[in-house]
């Protein structure tokens, strides 16, 4: 009886239209952050050495520094946040594929998180330094586990994962705050000139051994943020299983909420740590930019629900969405042979112009995305990752002897 009484809700429903949009939203969204990383000084190692600093728009209010700092205040640590959301509502959703099937779990589940990382790790070695797919690979074996336990366990493990990563936040931006900076005033700012030199000019081998020398550092961030990572994808469990996706009354009422709360809450609490400048970076970006994210999601919920969103906006982003894990690969891949000297060189032509160019970049990679998944879907049921995927994991079926 109390096993009944714990097991949780499987919610028998279709595909939901939603999840698509937010995804869709949610790559193009990392897009806004990441083209800055391919645009910058040192592109990869420029992140760690200062070479992506927001420019001032109080001490020079122009267009451009406004229009820069307002594209990446929308978008940094939100959209990031927000596809770690839905990859905890994709991992219920197989979750309760999984029991309605009967089918044990985790089951084979292991072996999916295991894929995502090898594809993670070519995308790292490969294309781009700040992949995500390593640490949500890690993430989902937790997570994935904690699905067959009670609905207690994956509370306590929430809150718990939550506050540590909180802590950690809190106690580094303290000490940021408390550090004196010992930096000579005449201390170049930025990555040094090799790391400039070996993304404007060197050879693709030489950025493969460069991650590969400094895989440690470059793979900081999931290491970091891992607490984050359980808290969202549990938060992204929790919010599938109360219907915040459906098409239905409560659905649309949890949404309204989210877009009250994420937006009221999130917006001026990020601003504030934007306006702080680089001292609360991590407490903007790992702190308080989640909660922005969560508006995002009602907001985008609400627009869809009323139909404010056009329909070929919706279905650019459904069709990008439905593609996730081939347009994320493909909008950095793209973004590598557009800006780094082994194709285009971008950022060492237009480097130094101004951020209009960077903006149109993204907008431009964005409508390729989103045209070149429409017109993949019209003739494949899935995008070309998640068909390999698919083809790698499908179980064999035994000969009969």
């Amino acid at each position: 009886m109390a096993d009944t009484l714990l097991a949780p809700v499987v919610r028998k429903t279709a595909r939901l239209p939603l999840l698509d949009v937010l995804r869709g939203a949610a790559v193009l969204g990392t897009l806004m952050t990441n083209v800055w990383i391919f645009a910058s000084p040192g592109s990869e190692w420029g992140v760690l050495q200062g070479g992506m600093r927001v420019p001032d728009p109080i001490g020079d209010p122009s267009a451009a520094n406004i229009a820069e700092n307002v594209f990446r205040f929308l978008a940094d640590g939100k959209f990031l946040a927000l596809l770690t959301v839905l990859f905890g509502v994709g991992l219920a959703i197989q979750y309760d594929s999984a029991a309605r099937r009967g089918d044990p779990w985790p089951g084979r589940y292991p072996r999916r998180a295991a894929f995502l990382f090898v594809e993670g790790t070519v995308h790292f070695v490969f294309v781009f330094a700040w992949d995500v797919l390593m640490g949500y690979a890690v993430t989902a074996l937790l997570v994935a586990w904690l699905l067959a336990r009670s609905e207690k366990v994956r509370r306590w493990a929430m809150w718990t994962a939550g506050g540590v990563h909180l802590t950690l936040v809190a106690l580094l931006t303290l000490v940021t705050l408390t550090t004196p900076d010992t930096t000579p005033d005449t201390a170049p700012e930025g990555p040094g000139p090799a790391a400039v030199e070996l993304y404007a000019d060197g050879g693709y081998g030489a950025q493969i051994a460069f991650r590969l020398d400094n895989a440690l550092a470059l793979r900081i961030e999931p290491v970091f943020s891992f607490g984050l990572l359980v808290f969202l994808f549990l938060l992204g469990v929790r919010l599938h299983r109360a219907g915040a996706f459906t098409a239905t009354a409560e659905g649309r009422r949890i949404r309204t909420r989210m877009a009250a709360w994420g937006l009221g809450l999130g917006l001026p609490l990020n601003a504030v740590t934007a306006l702080g400048g680089d001292d609360f970076f991590v407490l903007g970006r790992y702190g308080v930019a989640p909660l922005l994210s969560l508006g995002y999601i009602g907001l985008i919920g609400i627009a869809l629900d009323r139909r404010w969103i056009p329909r070929p906006a919706s279905t650019a982003l459904a069709s990008v969405g439905r593609t996730a894990l081939s347009c994320y690969v493909a909008q950095n891949l793209l973004c590598m042979l557009l800006c780094y000297g082994i194709g285009l060189g971008l950022a060492g032509r237009l480097g130094g112009s101004g951020p209009w160019w960077v903006m149109g970049l993204w907008a431009g990679v964005s409508l390729v995305l989103a045209a070149g998944s429409w017109l993949w879907l019209r003739r494949f049921g899935r995008g070309p990752l998640e068909a390999v995927q698919h083809a790698a994991l499908r179980p064999r079926r035994r000969s009969p002897r």
